[in-house]
């Protein structure tokens, strides 16, 4: 089979093949083109099941026109170690599965623990492995609506795949039971126990035998590193704050999401108030706001949605540096309207990186957790004086959120009927929703009967992916890095910082662009 090449969005493609051993060898051509220039700059490169995405494409066309069409050489699988992974055989959809399969529960198990399985690729969240070996005749489909968390270390099945979840995250797989082994330690090298080419075996044990929490935790812990003592301390750290930055790139192919400010714009500007550098660390809160109070001099600078900025009790600027002493206390307010807001403070939060950036990933756990009262939080150097911008408006958060849609790889999974109602229905903002997605709730997008389970492939930021109860879902920063619902549209980037503001209820609206 040759090379078809599908755009995602404006600045990537996805490349599809036959099969594992084609996207071995594909990956081979572009490791060669990459290193000789031909392809120029690509942030990501991520294998999947049939499908190698390339994200980040600075020419698209000129990309597109060198693989369409050719056929690269398979590559065999080599043969890795063998893991062996202890499993206690009682998840939620073990019966289900079973009644698929036309067996008992007991028969499913033995059904499942007695193949060799194969690490053939990783995605979705860092550590989670896509495992090959379960014969076609016990394929299972996914989960009509994805559940909102699935625990960590859950054994589960997807089409003729098996995975292991890393840690809780949303996931629409068939759970079959669960492990205590960890799977993904950043501190380890390699830092996922199961790569490409491993061999995995799953041997049923009783509960006694899986301890929980044995998956480790990722976050780090926000200590030390502080430049001459320079802190804060959280007093009251609200619903939902966490430390973000410009996020993560060229680890999506570990399955290691982008993470980083929900709206870029909004997070320059605060670094920018304060005189960090542009990719200062920030503080990104949830509704509720923060109170911190400083243990040196410092300077800080609210942005994002419209709240009240206090000083030692007394009011302060909103969108504009402000001078707080060494034991001040400043303290910001629930927001007015809209979702969030983004707090700079000098220097910026120097907490550790992980796999180059100081963002906490709500799906995957890396990065530091989200504050606690009691903890200090160190900050970088002073890089530069604060800068104020006069007449800085505060933000109107949308009463209608409008999202300009560029085509998306799989349009053709949907009906024409679908096509024209995702134009012209009115969606609302759920409340389900989070940093990974915007979840929606409105009319069901019908896929074109026949379609049967779409092979787990790679996702991009704003893509709008649709499981199938039909209702959309748009992909924020803490997206997976693949997925296997069929991906309807691409939100245009810049569309995306108003996204971050739209409050559950919100109205939304697509508007479709044609190719």
């Amino acid at each position: 089979m040759s090379v078809t090449v599908r755009r995602v969005g404006r600045s990537a493609l996805l490349l599809e093949v036959a099969g594992d051993a084609e996207v071995a060898g594909l990956l081979a051509e572009l490791t060669k083109d990459q290193a000789a220039g031909r392809l120029g700059p690509v942030a990501e490169v991520v294998p999947a099941a049939r499908t190698v995405l390339l994200d980040g494409v600075e020419q698209p066309a000129r990309v597109a026109a060198r693989y369409r069409g050719c056929t690269p050489d398979p590559v065999p699988a080599a043969d890795g170690p063998l893991v062996e992974v202890p499993t206690v055989y009682d998840g939620a959809d073990l019966a289900e599965v079973a009644a698929q399969w036309g067996v008992s529960a007991e028969a499913a198990v033995r059904i499942h623990a007695e193949q060799e399985y194969r690490v053939a690729f990783c995605g979705f969240a860092p550590g989670f492995a896509y495992l090959t070996g379960l014969p076609e005749r016990y394929a299972v489909p996914r989960r009509a609506t994805p559940r909102t968390r699935v625990p960590a270390g859950s054994v589960a099945l997807a089409g003729t795949y098996t995975g292991v979840y890393p840690g809780p995250s949303p996931g629409g797989w068939q759970l079959l039971g669960r492990t205590g082994l960890p799977l993904w330690d950043p501190a380890r090298e390699p830092a996922a126990l199961l790569v490409p080419g491993t061999r995995v075996r799953f041997r049923p044990v009783g509960p006694e035998a899986v301890s929980a929490g044995a998956h480790g935790a990722s976050h780090t812990t926000g200590t030390g590193g502080a430049a001459g003592g320079r802190a804060v301390e959280v007093l009251r750290p609200g619903p939902l704050t966490t430390v973000q930055d410009a996020g993560r790139t060229g680890v999506a192919a570990l399955g290691v999401p982008r993470a980083g400010a929900l709206d870029p714009v909004a997070f320059r500007l605060a670094n920018l108030l304060v005189g960090n550098t542009p990719g200062a660390a920030v503080l990104e809160t949830t509704l509720g706001g923060v109170a911190l109070r400083a243990l040196v001099p410092l300077v800080a600078a609210v942005v994002g949605a419209p709240a009240p900025v206090l000083l030692d009790g007394r009011p302060a600027a909103w969108g504009a540096p402000v001078p707080v002493p060494a034991g001040g206390v400043l303290e910001l307010g629930a927001a007015s309207s809209g979702v969030r807001c983004w707090l700079a403070l000098s220097g910026g939060v120097d907490v550790p990186r992980v796999l180059g950036s100081r963002s906490a990933d709500l799906l995957s756990g890396l990065g530091p957790a989200p504050l606690a009262a009691g903890q200090r939080l160190p900050l970088g150097p002073v890089t530069g004086p604060p800068l104020r911008l006069d007449g800085l408006p505060l933000p109107a958060p949308p009463r209608e959120l409008p999202l300009r849609l560029e085509p998306g790889p799989r349009e053709d999974w949907f009906t024409e009927a679908a096509l024209r109602l995702l134009a012209t229905a009115r969606y609302t903002v759920s409340p389900a929703s989070n940093r990974v997605g915007l979840r929606l709730a409105g009319p069901a997008l019908e896929r074109r009967p026949g379609r049967g389970e779409l092979p787990s492939e790679g996702m991009v930021l704003g893509a709008v992916q649709v499981p199938p109860d039909g209702l959309p879902v748009v992909f924020l920063a803490d997206h997976p890095t693949t997925g296997g619902y069929p991906v309807v549209g691409v939100v245009r980037v810049e569309d995306l910082s108003a996204a971050a503001q739209a409050a559950p209820g919100t109205p939304v609206r697509f508007i479709r662009s044609s190719r």
